[in-house]
């Protein structure tokens, strides 16, 4: 197993990723929300500040104002002398008018243009936040301290790498890089979204959210250039193997220069600009470390992972970190790692690849739950797509409650402690998930609709109109079939959100349903291939199916921000998938906020959600105390039987790893220019009293290839003959 770490972790911010603005610009002031309320802001915490004349800063309060006013004044009237004052007289006023008029134009309009304009997005600050990590967020961020800058729409950004850009965001948001405060998270990206600082309150906040896709975790589809430089490349596992071998081109380092120029921090930027307020972050496995027999880049996008998180801060965006690859895979999807077949709780290793699986989770929840990060990361997805038509309805939920109980006993239990965890719901729909695990704390249900795969190929006419009369049957179709279960379980089941969903109403882009199957990027899907060739019928028809989706669905990710270009084309080749080509083209909305009503326009109704979760279902009194019928069910790990073994096989004899080896954990990033000697920026491990060891092979033992194990024969006694391993990676406390 591989187990080399580097002494000192490659510095993600060799050069400070968030540099100041360039205050040689001149440069409009931004114009947040909180100092013009619209009509969406009315009523917002952003309302209380009154409005200030140059719409720089807010107004001194008037309570405020008049004690300072009460402190200066002094009485120079003598008690003695009863006379008309020299303040009644309607020729002193016209006197000090003028006055005063002079001193503001010689004094208050070169000040202002030569010192303050130029330096309006400089604050220094006395205090960092407006709302405390955790707060209500009722008030407005305030000037950070030390040289950190801030600023919304219209100010200029510059990259990491000397680039610079325009910040477009007419939203309301602002962004806040401190470099003596790199975990500030007062940053908000809109003006109806709470900053990062205050809380997020499920049923009345929404999540408008895209995934990351492709960026850790490659994806034929999302990266087609890469896998058409390699034929025979049908997975990361595949690519990986071939990448390595060709060291004429750089080996495997040429995915550390994907990880570095495929998303740049101004992808960020403009996702914030587009009216979102969370991503949807899929990372591998192997960011944490890989074993001898697998072909993956260890750790080396770990550094990259951070930048993310970083901007994500920056900007004042959410991020629901995903688990996208299980070791074994969970799916045999390619996007799990290696295409084939699922040897997650499944077949001869499922137990084995389940023991690791457990442990990767562990040491992500450890990061993520640190003071540092539990603002930025509120949602932890922690096994992405798990095919439970193969794994089982029982043996999965024996590993979610197992996973729970690991997971809040290492956060604490309730509100405030930790993130959500988020499971998917196996491709049974929502309905299969009612009344899951009732008690726990804080779980949410991640659902993944899409028409593209139920087998239809083009399908019905998309490109019929404009308007309500626009998509065809599509509009109408996504809110009947997914707005009814999205609502009746966040009643049934608690807060449910859609983790991916996409325009692709049918099965065409190149290497979409994988490489080799042409059928997806042949003759019949050309029109679909290039986006070029839509006129303003289809783009509406497309602009009407997302307003229609995004209704339906409430909380959503957009699968996925962007697609690469194809080799051979120099285009984008599956333009279904991509918000940022819908949004540049004109079939994303601008503002996610006008889907809200559509499928009420469409005449769709069906049952509603009224906003209010149990009390256990976020944190509430009761999180945490499963109800004694799901202890007895799902309680007992491992899992009987495991599914995929030949008949007659005895479980008890399924190879296991014993946990006695150091634990791989996550190191924090490191900065240039350091920051404040007093911030800390964490050790990757926030729970001190989990000191449990890591999963092993145990020595002298054999074990069969643990991706494609199904077939593999059992083994007919123990390894080691004294006893198995044990199958958890780390002990479970009873649970609250």
């Amino acid at each position: 197993m591989s187990s080399s770490r580097p002494d000192s972790f490659a510095d993600p911010f060799a050069t400070a990723p968030n540099s100041p603005l360039n205050l040689s610009q001149t440069l409009e002031p931004p114009r947040a929300s909180y100092l013009s309320p619209t009509p969406e802001t009315v009523g917002s915490p952003r309302e209380s500040y009154v409005e200030s004349p140059d719409n720089v800063s807010p107004l001194v309060p008037e309570a405020e104002k008049r004690n300072n006013e009460a402190y200066g004044q002094e009485s120079r009237e003598d008690p003695g002398l009863k006379r008309r004052s020299v303040l009644k007289r309607p020729l002193f006023w016209l006197i000090a008018l003028a006055i005063v008029t002079v001193v503001v134009l010689a004094v208050v309009l070169p000040v202002y243009f030569v010192v303050i304009k130029p330096h309006n997005y400089n604050y220094d600050g006395a205090s960092v936040g407006g709302a405390p990590a955790g707060g209500s967020g009722s008030g407005n961020p305030t000037s950070p301290v030390g040289g950190g800058t801030t600023g919304g729409n219209g100010s200029l950004i510059t990259m990491a790498n000397g680039t610079t850009f325009t910040y477009l965001n007419p939203f309301g948001g602002i962004w806040v890089d401190n470099p003596n405060d790199p975990f500030n998270n007062d940053a908000y990206p809109n003006s109806w979204t709470p900053a990062l600082n205050a809380s997020w309150t499920w049923g009345a906040d929404k999540i408008f959210g895209v995934n990351i896709g492709g960026l850790f975790v490659l994806e034929p589809f999302i990266t087609p250039a890469l896998y058409q430089k390699y034929p025979g490349a049908v997975d990361e596992w595949t690519l990986s193997t071939l990448m390595a071998a060709d060291t004429a081109n750089g080996g495997l380092d040429q995915l550390e220069t994907h990880y570095s120029t495929f998303i740049t921090e101004q992808d960020i930027a403009e996702i914030a600009g587009a009216g979102l307020n969370w991503i949807r972050l899929p990372i591998p496995f192997w960011a944490i470390e890989k074993w001898d027999f697998e072909p993956f880049l260890e750790k080396v996008c770990w550094p990259y992972i951070l930048r993310v998180l970083q901007w994500a801060r920056k900007y004042g965006i959410r991020v629901n970190l995903d688990l996208h690859t299980i070791p074994g895979s969970q799916n045999g999807y390619n996007h799990s790692g290696k295409l084939g077949s699922v040897n997650f709780l499944n077949g001869v290793m499922g137990l084995a690849n389940a023991q690791r699986a457990l442990d990767y989770i562990r040491i992500i929840t450890e990061f993520i739950s640190q003071p540092e990060w539990v603002n930025v990361v509120p949602v932890f997805s922690i096994v992405n797509e798990a095919l439970v038509s193969t794994i089982g309805t029982d043996q999965i939920t024996t590993f979610y409650l197992l996973a729970h109980d690991m997971i809040r006993n290492i956060t604490g239990y309730g509100e405030g402690h930790g993130p959500y965890i988020a499971i998917h719901d196996g491709f049974l729909g929502t309905a299969a998930w009612a009344d899951f695990l009732q008690g726990s704390d804080r779980i949410i249900l991640d659902t993944h609709p899409y028409f593209a795969f139920d087998g239809q190929s083009t399908g019905p006419p998309l490109a019929t109109g404009t308007g309500l009369s626009a998509g065809g049957i599509w509009p109408q179709q996504a809110c009947n079939a997914w707005g009814p279960g999205i609502n009746t379980s966040q009643t049934a089941f608690g807060v449910t959100i859609a983790g991916e969903f996409s325009d692709g109403y049918n099965d065409c882009g190149l290497y979409l349903t994988g490489v080799g199957n042409t059928a997806s990027y042949g003759e019949s899907c050309s029109l679909f291939l290039d986006s070029s060739q839509w006129n303003a019928t289809m783009k509406a028809g497309f602009y009407e199916f997302t307003l229609a989706s995004m209704d339906a669905l409430q909380n959503w990710f957009f699968w996925t921000w962007k697609i690469g270009n194809s080799s051979t084309t120099n285009s984008v080749q599956s333009p279904m998938w991509s918000y940022q080509l819908g949004l540049q083209q004109g079939w994303i909305p601008t503002d996610p906020r006008t889907a809200a009503g559509t499928c009420a326009a469409l005449g769709v109704t069906g049952p509603q959600f009224n906003g209010v979760y149990e009390a256990y279902q976020t944190g509430g009194p009761g999180a945490g105390t499963i109800v004694a019928s799901s202890v007895t069910s799902y309680g007992q790990y491992p899992p009987t039987p495991i599914n995929g073994l030949t008949p007659g096989a005895i479980q008890s004899l399924l190879p296991t790893y014993t946990s006695t080896s150091a634990v791989p954990t996550l190191p924090p990033p490191t900065f240039s220019p350091s920051p404040s000697p007093s911030i800390s920026t964490g050790n990757g491990w926030f729970d001190s009293g989990d000191t449990g060891l890591a999963p092993t092979q145990v020595q002298g033992c054999t074990y069969p290839n643990a991706w494609d194990a199904v077939s593999s024969a059992m083994p007919t006694a123990l390894c080691p003959s004294t006893g198995g391993a044990a199958p958890v990676a780390t002990p479970i406390l009873p649970r609250r």
